[in-house]
């Protein structure tokens, strides 16, 4: 049962970030469509916005799991990482660069940190 509710946790939580990644895309798509805003003038914010999903999956996970958030929020991060990988591998026939891998790795500190700041906002485990 325990294993249960964690393994949840991390799937909410990457769903949230996925959601929240969708609808982000939306809105830019349509800026670019309807403006003269090019894709490179909006890089910037696109990293920042995607630092906040991770961030408030790894706040889901965290909260869901009530306890362990530090290790919740890596799951998340690391299962989020993991698609990517597969989606630009597999559906693209490209490795990740030396630069996305950083990235990576800073995604998975954020949703830690995201999980951690779950847990507290949550309450923690009352047992």
């Amino acid at each position: 049962m325990e294993t249960r509710k964690l393994g949840s946790a991390i799937l909410y939580g990457t769903l949230t970030i996925f959601i929240i990644a969708l609808l982000f895309s939306l809105l830019f798509s349509v800026l670019l469509r309807f403006t003269s805003l090019t894709e490179s003038s909006l890089s910037y914010m696109i990293l920042i916005l995607s630092f906040l999903a991770i961030f408030f999956g790894g706040i889901v996970s965290g909260g869901r799991g009530k306890k362990q958030g530090w290790m919740l929020g890596g799951a998340t991060g690391l299962l989020y990482t993991v698609i990517l990988l597969l989606f630009q591998y597999l559906g693209h026939d490209q490795a990740f660069t030396i630069r996305e891998w950083i990235q990576s790795l800073c995604y998975i500190v954020v949703c830690m940190m995201g999980g951690i700041l779950g847990v507290n906002l949550s309450g923690g485990n009352k047992e």
